[in-house]
């Protein structure tokens, strides 16, 4: 029973985030420099009229340069002060400085002196608008500049200390962080500093020093930017106590082999449920967190690529309430806009009646690059749920070409709705389309997709004329929904059996170029019926207007989870340009002697046999998305650095 509570948990699961592509947004572009090969140093920066004026103190007169002594006393300096593991030397604060925000990585060498380090902080001089407060970072150690082997990467707080306006209008001030770092053996590493956060969203630029004054091994240090390559060391001191401890990254029983690491979402908000990624015409992807963001009630963020690196942007953070929280994800809709759903709206639904509804946002991207540092998107609600007899809880999944939004959500029967959102001048109307009545229409629908003939496809968890074998109840089924006068008509194209030969309980539609649609059902018999016995997934093909056939793709394979394929379901599916179908799926086993499980995920080519091409030694794989290159991207709620979460990336 504990095999089949917990494959029937990841089931539900798995099936509802596979079919979820919801979102909202607000935008923070970046400055039109910003969108250049080489970004401007502060001094650059002052000259330029977009800055100039934020530069301008009250004064009549220059401030002087920093003293020496000011600098000093603002930085350790001297021998090695008793928690110092590396000091590159004072704040100069008068030559130059260099971006740490909008995408710019600074990157500087430190050296762990013999019998190696545990770091617990880090005091750096900085260059900063009048008025501006340094509140976060993404700070990271790495074997290389920006890159390698990471052995921390954390957003972290900073505390500001006095600052001194310097000849060109900044103030320059010494910040300082701690924090539980990692344990280093000897050697020389990079620090790396990026997504600088200030309330107003101007740049913030780390001091430029000569390393004159710079104590420890390995002084001074080297340094790089991103965009530029090598540069001036900076001003900053690394903080920790001597060990002997060897250097090991972040402890995780989780392990994923033959995918890229894109992004640790510790950095965001450590296991919050990400979305699966949406991906626009450009390249760049955009996800949710359900609980991340500055008040903790839900993150919508963007990850581009520069120069073979990835950038995270916070696009918009959730504030809870009737405002919105927990999203659930994101797709691209009519004209790049970004399309989604979350909790919140109007409380007048559930059995209480006092249950937020849930709300569709809409988010517009800036079309043209953003002309100051403070920028944002144009995002609204578009539509807020009345109440139990509206599709309450609803989610947007796909658009026509006339702009119209379709989506899922619960019903009058409480068997779950289908739902159109018109656009019009006067707003977003709503109108249900159908309402499922639990019966042999099918229930608790789970996916739907528009057909390129106009029809509405989908699949839903329950209903239908079969009861599934063990699991007990109708198995669900696969429905048309076609446009009809002034309504629409429902067709249901297969009602699954549960047996050997079809599975049941449905989900994970997807559309290929061509107009295919594909989805999985799910096999669990006690003993015998399925695929060797155990809990099994199968793939399926809908070719409109005809229709179900089995690809026999099962994921009990053993070469799908070698060593652990005896239970195994489907997790997602999804098509690339060239028409190749992935498949994801997780499972476990169950040994004996000594009631040992196993756990494993897996994501394979469909038409090659399935052999894993992505695996991992637990059940993580939860979503799958496609480029127009091919390369395939998915997130994880653990693994990672730390098990904290990540997005990786497979290029075939």
């Amino acid at each position: 029973m504990h095999s089949q509570s917990r494959s029937l948990s990841s089931l539900f699961r798995t099936i509802s985030l596979a079919i979820v592509a919801t979102f909202v947004m607000a935008v923070a572009m970046v400055p039109a420099w910003a969108q250049d090969s080489v970004p401007p140093t502060a001094v650059q920066a002052a000259k330029m009229p977009a800055f100039a004026s934020k530069l301008a103190h009250p004064v009549k007169r220059p401030s002087p340069p920093i003293s020496p002594a000011v600098a000093r006393a603002r930085m350790h300096r001297g021998p090695l002060q008793a928690n110092d593991i590396y000091d590159n030397g004072p704040i100069n604060g008068n030559t130059d400085a260099w971006t740490i925000n909008f995408g710019f990585v600074v990157s500087d060498t430190f050296t762990v002196p013999s019998g190696g380090a545990t770091l617990t902080g880090a005091a750096f001089g900085m260059w900063l608008f009048s008025g501006d407060t340094l509140s976060t970072a993404e700070l990271s150690i790495t074997s290389g500049e920006n890159g390698g082997t990471s052995y921390f990467d954390q957003t972290v707080n900073f505390t500001q200390g006095s600052c001194t306006v310097n000849e060109y209008g900044y103030n320059v001030c010494s910040v300082t962080t701690s924090f539980n770092g990692p344990a280093l053996n000897a050697g020389t590493y990079w620090v790396n500093l990026q997504n600088a956060s200030v309330p107003s969203g101007d740049p913030v630029y780390w001091d430029e020093n000569s390393g004159v004054g710079c104590t420890g091994t390995g002084c001074p240090s080297s340094a790089s930017e991103s965009e530029v390559g090598t540069i001036p060391s900076e001003a900053f001191t690394i903080l920790g106590s001597s060990t002997t401890t060897s250097t090991s990254t972040s402890s995780t029983s989780c392990t994923l082999w033959g995918a890229d690491e894109v992004r640790d979402l510790g950095t965001l908000a450590p296991s919050n449920s990400p979305s699966g990624v949406a991906i626009d015409l450009a390249g760049n992807l955009y996800g949710t967190l359900s609980a991340g963001g500055s008040y903790a009630q839900g993150l919508l963020y963007e990850l581009s690529q520069k120069a073979s690196q990835w950038f995270v942007s916070s696009l918009y953070n959730f504030m809870g309430g009737s405002s919105g929280s927990s999203p659930s994800g994101v797709f691209v809709g009519p004209g790049g806009d970004l399309f989604g759903a979350a909790s919140g709206g109007i409380q007048n639904c559930g059995t209480s009646g006092t249950s937020y509804c849930g709300l569709i946002f809409k988010a517009t991207p800036a079309e043209t690059p953003c002309a100051t540092a403070l920028c944002t998107s144009n995002e609204t609600t578009i539509y807020q749920f009345t109440g139990n007899t509206d599709a309450w809880g609803g989610t947007v999944t796909t658009f026509d070409l006339a702009g119209n939004l379709y989506g899922i959500g619960n019903g009058v029967y409480g068997a779950g709705a289908i739902f159109e959102l018109s656009p019009s001048q006067d707003g977003w109307t709503e109108k249900i389309l159908y309402n499922f009545t639990g019966g042999s229409d099918g229930g608790q629908p789970t996916s739907l997709v528009l057909d390129l003939d106009g029809s509405l496809y989908g699949t839903t968890l329950s209903g239908g004329n079969n009861d599934c074998p063990y699991w007990g109840g109708p198995c669900g089924v696969v429905f048309q929904l076609v446009p009809s006068g002034s309504g629409w008509t429902e067709n249901v194209v297969y009602s699954f059996t549960g047996s050997v030969n079809d599975g049941g309980h449905p989900g994970g539609l997807i559309q290929d170029s061509h107009g295919n649609l594909y989805g999985f059902s799910q096999c669990w018999t006690q003993f015998g019926g399925c695929w060797e016995g155990y809990a099994d997934g199968l793939i399926f093909e809908l070719s409109p207007p005809g229709g179900v056939s089995f690809l026999r793709s099962h994921s009990s394979d053993g070469q799908f989870c070698p060593g652990c394929g005896s239970w195994s379901w489907f997790s997602a599916l999804t098509v690339d340009p060239a028409g190749n179908l992935y498949a994801a799926a997780d499972g476990f086993g169950y040994y004996d002697p000594g009631g040992y499980y196993c756990y494993c995920g897996a994501v394979g080519n469909v038409r090659n046999g399935l052999q894993s091409l992505v695996s991992s030694n637990d059940w993580i794989f939860e979503n799958l998305s496609s480029d127009k290159k091919g390369n395939l991207y998915g997130t994880v709620s653990y693994c990672g650095p730390g098990n904290h979460g990540m997005i990786w990336q497979y290029s075939p």
